[in-house]
């Protein structure tokens, strides 16, 4: 819509996403990442669902999520949203962390909101920096400042939950999803596979999970087709490729969990030829 910015810039220095969405009134559904998302309400009231809890973010209020943290954001009156963020890759935090904090495990930040927060600055700092292309030692100073500072404060050894043997028909479910994406599934396909009536796994499933089965499978999707984007796969391509009926349906998704278009997050690793 009119008055909109969206936009992604890629450190090469860092290894980081520096990531900003100025004026936007769209909802965002259920959805994960697999990177870390540390970011700051410039702008706008929204509804934060995130692991079955729920918040309320408003502006110099902290948002922080964790790799495959199921979330998702409604707005909160019809105030536009303004938002920065840095996202950081699973492999990257885990170096930083051994290297920041002594960790020996990747992080785990809890709790997903910090209202208010005194670090706010220091982020639109670090993320100003990236956007304009600074170079220098500075940058990384601040961001190692920024990233000690919530290690210290909101981290912890991240946790693997305990097996259950219950869940254990809902995990083949989640594998099948993993491996098969590229594949039309059907509630009664997943509901043969874990020996299940499909409205009990679909229940059971979205209770453990946080999503459901077809959600999680959108989302792991549209996490291969940014990887193949990334590697220079065309578009089109790309929507073939991870499962999408073609590429309008592929677009559709992509910026309803992205924000951006396919084509849009592209150009943020191979820019387009002048």
């Amino acid at each position: 819509m009119p008055g909109e910015a969206r936009m992604i810039r890629f450190d090469a220095d860092l290894h980081i996403e520096a990531c900003w969405f100025h004026g936007l009134l769209q909802d965002f559904p259920t959805h994960f990442h697999e990177h870390y998302v540390i970011g700051c309400m410039d702008g706008g009231r929204r509804r934060i669902f995130c692991n079955n809890r729920e918040y309320t973010a408003k502006t110099g209020d902290l948002l922080l999520f964790n790799p495959r943290d199921k979330h998702a954001c409604s707005r909160v009156g019809e105030e536009p949203l303004s938002w920065r963020a840095l996202h950081v890759g699973e492999k990257t935090m885990h170096r930083l962390n051994r290297r920041i904090a002594g960790g020996e495990s990747p992080p785990m930040f809890v709790p997903c909101l910090v209202p208010q927060s005194g670090l706010a600055p220091l982020l639109r700092d670090v993320h100003a920096m990236i956007v304009e292309g600074f170079a220098g030692s500075r940058k990384e100073k601040l961001f190692f400042s920024l990233l000690g500072a919530l290690l210290e404060g909101f981290a912890a050894p991240l946790a693997r939950p305990a097996s259950q043997g219950g869940d254990a028909p809902l995990r083949v479910v989640r594998d099948f999803l993993e491996e098969h994406y590229a594949e039309r599934v059907s509630l009664d396909d997943l509901s043969r596979l874990a020996g299940l009536d499909k409205y009990c796994l679909l229940r059971a499933f979205t209770r453990v999970m946080g999503i459901t089965p077809y959600r999680y499978l959108e989302n792991v999707r549209i996490v291969r087709a940014k990887a193949l984007l990334e590697a220079g796969v065309a578009p089109v391509e790309a929507a073939l490729s991870t499962g999408f009926t073609d590429q309008s349906h592929f677009t559709k998704f992509f910026k309803c969990f992205t924000g951006l278009t396919p084509g849009q997050y592209q150009r943020i690793f191979i820019p387009a030829e002048p």
